[in-house]
């Protein structure tokens, strides 16, 4: 069965899926562009934390703290952005929200307090709430209903390699130029530049119009596809919550195992982690869905076992196993899910049931970091980052299982 044939074939087609079929294929890949500069700047403080923590003091909690002000931008963001796509169009929502990566930009490069540090992750993170909908929407639109899981590789492949690519940029840069926040942020923003022009010139048909409905809601996807979206998220949620975790104390934990504070060091770990979950959409996209989800809970409930390891162990190759088990199974949950969508969901609904599914599972990679932030700097951080481990594996392992009990009705 065809990826055209899962998807409801409506009477007549709308100037938003008509007009993309006509866009050369190297449009379709060019589109992916600004969802992978919007999420380096996600990343691109993480391995900069460390020097934060020196310069101007804060704790693990707090740092947790910053980490989900992010959060918190991009889900208030999600309830906004992907019915304004789908309403008046994509660029309308791309084009602000890439300014308001280049404001963060400018926070984070002059930042010599926690309050500016939160102010900064709270704007990347409604850019990147707005990018997560309309952006990858964007790719859907260009690629046209022919190329329907080209799309959803192409959208969830951009979004992990930014995500990988901030981080090991930052470390990198940090360590070999002056003024490193400075240096790794002024990179950042001519990546955005680049960004908004791909943007304003990228072949977009008409908005297909209201759907009905508030302008501002949680958002949601059409009657029957309910089903859809929850299976994405049982192996989605667990995946982005695990690289999450690695996000914001991966750091600390490779301090306390190697005792060095070396950002390339940190960098690269988060960039392997996501470097996994590009390479292993591409390694998984000829399979059905329901093994691409079901390999996805494993890798993360994997992932988590290897976290437990590696922290009761001190042992840095347990540590770098769970980075990269985590990558793969966020790279292939996000796969699932979005191909789920793409398949079954009309594109003047698409951005907003992309930000339904990301809603889903950023809420609990904001929550429990946070939780195991300040566990950890009450009972110590191997404490915390056990009892992280054991209550996310127990999570992955009931998506698993949601999988395997829905996996016939689960398209090809």
């Amino acid at each position: 069965m065809t990826d055209t044939q899962l998807a409801p074939a409506p009477a007549r087609p709308s100037a938003r899926e008509a007009a993309p079929a006509s866009a050369p294929r190297w449009w379709v890949w060019l589109a992916a562009w600004p969802v992978t500069a919007v999420f380096v700047l996600s990343n691109a403080a993480t391995p900069l934390y460390v020097l934060w923590q020196r310069d101007i003091g804060f704790s693990r909690g707090t740092l947790t703290v910053v980490f989900a002000l992010y959060i918190a931008g991009l889900i208030g963001s999600l309830l906004v952005s992907g019915v304004l796509s789908d309403r008046i169009g994509r660029r309308p929502v791309l084009v602000p929200a890439v300014a308001l990566g280049l404001v963060a930009c400018g926070i984070f490069a002059t930042a010599s307090s926690v309050t500016a540090l939160m102010a900064a992750r709270l704007l990347t993170g409604i850019a990147v709430g707005a990018v997560v909908s309309a952006g990858m929407a964007a790719v859907s639109d260009v690629a046209g209903p022919e190329r329907k899981r080209l799309a959803a590789l192409l959208a969830s492949s951009a979004m992990v390699l930014g995500a990988g690519l901030g981080p090991l940029l930052a470390g990198v840069l940090s360590e070999t130029l002056p003024a490193p926040t400075t240096a790794v942020f002024a990179v950042e923003a001519v990546l955005l530049l680049l960004a908004l022009a791909v943007i304003l010139r990228m072949p977009l048909p008409r908005p297909a119009g209201s759907s009905g409905g508030s302008w501002i809601r949680v958002p949601g996807v059409p009657r029957g596809r309910g089903g859809d979206l929850a299976l994405g998220i049982a192996v989605f949620a667990p995946g982005i919550t695990a690289t999450s975790f690695v996000l914001s104390l991966g750091p600390s934990l490779l301090s306390g195992l190697l005792g060095t504070t070396n950002r390339i060091v940190a960098g690269a770990m988060a960039f392997v982690m996501f470097l996994a979950a590009t390479g292993v959409q591409f390694a998984v996209r000829r399979l059905r869905l329901g093994t691409v989800l079901l390999a996805g809970a494993v890798s993360t409930a994997l992932a988590m076992t290897a976290l437990v390891a590696a922290v009761n162990l001190s042992s840095v190759a347990l540590l770098a196993t769970a980075a990269v088990l985590a990558g793969a199974g966020q790279g292939m949950g996000q796969l699932g899910g979005l191909s789920l969508l793409n398949a079954g969901v009309p594109a003047r609904r698409l951005a907003e049931a992309n930000a339904a599914m990301n809603v889903g599972g950023y809420v609990p990679a904001g929550t429990l970091p946070v939780a195991a932030g300040f566990l950890s700097d009450a009972a110590g951080l191997p404490t915390g980052a056990t009892v992280f481990g054991v209550v996310l594996t127990l999570v992955a392992v009931a998506g698993g299982l949601t999988v395997l009990a829905r996996r016939k009705g689960i398209p090809g």
